[in-house]
């Protein structure tokens, strides 16, 4: 990799992660309103965690679609960095936040424990992902 090639890359790297931290602080703030806005705030901590991975994918030059699929791309992520991708596993329910809880009687309304479980989940990718990507 050239130098300019790893300028642009953590350029990008760094606006993946300026999108990620925006929705993790979303689903937070969502969840403090009261009463707590639930299902917004479980479809930003879905939105948060698969911006961190597709970070960290940047990162790794590893081709992704456009996916929501946490699952599918915690697959990608284990091409890379497999004890990532099993440290993560537990983050593919996030998945069912991302388009299901949009739209009326698609799914069950989230109560506040799993909202804040949605959370924890996103906060764990966060803190793993950071840890696994270079200083920027």
């Amino acid at each position: 990799m050239t130098p300019l090639d790893e300028q642009v890359r953590r350029r990008i790297i760094g606006h993946w992660l300026h999108k990620a931290d925006q929705d993790l602080r979303a689903a937070e703030s969502l969840l403090k309103e009261e009463p707590p806005l639930l299902y917004p705030s479980c479809f930003h901590s879905q939105q948060a965690a698969e911006k961190y991975l597709k970070a960290y994918l940047v990162w790794k030059a590893v081709n992704f679609s456009k996916t929501h699929d946490i699952q599918e791309i915690l697959e990608l992520v284990e091409s890379a960095n497999p004890p990532l991708a099993q440290s993560l596993q537990g983050a593919i329910v996030l998945t069912d936040y991302a388009v299901d809880v949009r739209y009326p009687g698609d799914m069950p309304e989230p109560d506040v424990s799993e909202a804040r479980t949605a959370l924890a989940l996103a906060v764990k990718v966060r803190d793993e992902v950071k840890g696994a990507l270079p200083p920027l």
